[in-house]
C-alpha cells in the first residue's frame, strides 16, 4: 500500500479512484467561511473548499484513473421504497447548500474528471458499481470517504481513505476496527443497526456480539439455518442472544437490504479515466462564481491538454 501521506505517483498510476463528492462538499460546507458569494450574492463557499480538495487530490495523486460520485437520490433512493424511514432522522441540507452540489459537479467536470448520479441509487451503489468494474480489470482501488458502509467494496490491496485526516483503511484494518472482513460489513450492521442512516437492528445486539457471531457463521444466510446452535455457544448470554435473534430475524433481514450497496447499479462500461478538462466550462465558472486568480490558475494548471 502507498505512504499514508505521500501516494506517490507511481502507484497512482495503477490506481482507480473513487470520490464519495457529498461528504467532501459537506466538509467544505462547515469549513469554508460563509462570506464566500458569488457577484449576486449567492454562497460559493462549498464548492470553493471543494474545488480545493479536487485540486489537492490531483496534485498528490496524478491519478489516471478516477471518478466522482454524486448524491441525487439524498432523500428518494430505492432503500426508501424499502423502508419509509430510511435516513429520516437527518435534516435536509439547506437551500444555500443544495445550490452548490450542481457547481460542485461542473468544477468535477471541467478538470477532467467523470461524474455520476442517479435518481435511485445513491453515491455509495454507484462507488459499488465502479469499483466492481475497475476490480475486474485488475485496478486496485482507492475509496476517498469516511464512510464506513463503504469498506464493505474493498479486497486486496484496495482501502479506504479518509482524505481529510490521512487515514487510511485496508481490509485487514476493517478487521481490527469493527472485528469482521469488508465482505461481513453488511451483515454485521444489519445485526447491529446504523444509527446514522437510521437502520434498524436487533436490539440488545452490539458489535462485540455481531462479530462475535460473523466468527463463527460467516454471514446472515449461514446463522439464520444454524440458530438451534446458538445457545449452545460459549459466549455470555447465549440462549438470550439466540432468543433475540429469532424474534427479530425480520428486522434483520429488512436491514440486510439496505446495509449491503448494489454494486449492479452499474449495468454498462463505466469510464473512469481522467479525461481532458474544459478549459472554456471552468472559465466561465470561475467567472461566474467570482473565483480569485490564485484558484483559477492552480485548477487551469490541473486541465489536461
Amino acid at each position: 500500500m502507498p505512504d499514508q501521506n505521500n501516494p506517490g505517483v507511481a502507484a497512482s498510476n495503477d490506481i482507480t479512484y473513487l470520490i464519495d463528492a457529498s461528504i467532501y462538499v459537506f466538509r467544505a460546507w462547515f469549513s469554508v467561511p460563509d462570506d464566500f458569494s458569488d457577484p449576486q450574492g449567492r454562497p460559493t463557499n462549498a464548492v470553493y473548499g471543494f474545488a480545493h480538495f479536487l485540486c489537492e487530490v490531483l496534485e498528490s495523486t496524478q491519478a489516471r484513473h478516477i471518478a466522482v460520485a454524486f448524491d441525487e437520490a439524498l432523500e428518494g433512493s430505492f432503500r426508501n421504497n424499502i423502508y419509509p424511514q430510511y435516513k429520516a432522522n437527518r435534516e435536509s441540507a439547506p437551500k444555500e447548500l443544495k445550490d452548490q452540489f450542481a457547481w460542485c459537479r461542473q468544477m468535477a467536470e471541467a478538470l477532467g474528471l467523470p461524474c455520476y448520479s442517479d435518481s435511485q441509487y445513491e453515491a455509495d451503489d454507484l462507488i459499488g458499481g465502479l469499483a466492481r468494474h475497475a476490480q475486474s480489470n485488475q485496478q486496485q482501488v482507492a475509496i476517498l470517504s469516511a464512510d464506513k458502509d463503504l469498506s464493505q467494496l474493498l479486497i486486496d490491496d484496495d482501502y479506504l481513505w479518509d482524505y481529510a485526516r490521512r487515514k487510511r483503511l485496508s481490509s485487514l484494518d476493517i478487521h481490527k476496527r469493527f472485528g469482521v472482513y469488508p465482505e461481513q460489513i453488511a451483515d454485521f450492521l444489519a445485526l447491529t443497526g446504523d444509527s446514522v442512516d437510521n437502520i434498524p437492528g436487533v436490539p440488545g445486539i452490539g458489535p462485540k456480539t455481531a462479530a462475535i457471531l460473523l466468527k463463527h457463521y460467516e454471514n446472515l444466510d449461514t446463522l439464520w439455518q444454524r440458530l438451534d446452535e446458538i445457545s449452545y455457544l460459549s459466549i455470555r448470554g447465549a440462549k438470550g442472544i439466540a432468543k433475540k435473534l429469532r424474534e427479530h430475524q425480520a428486522t434483520a433481514e429488512l436491514a440486510r437490504r439496505l446495509t449491503g450497496i448494489a454494486t449492479d447499479c452499474i449495468n454498462y462500461t463505466p469510464i473512469t479515466r481522467r479525461q481532458a478538462g474544459n478549459q472554456q466550462q471552468l472559465d466561465t465558472l470561475c467567472d461566474d462564481l467570482g473565483f480569485g486568480r490564485l484558484l483559477r490558475s492552480r485548477c487551469q494548471s490541473l486541465i489536461k491538454t
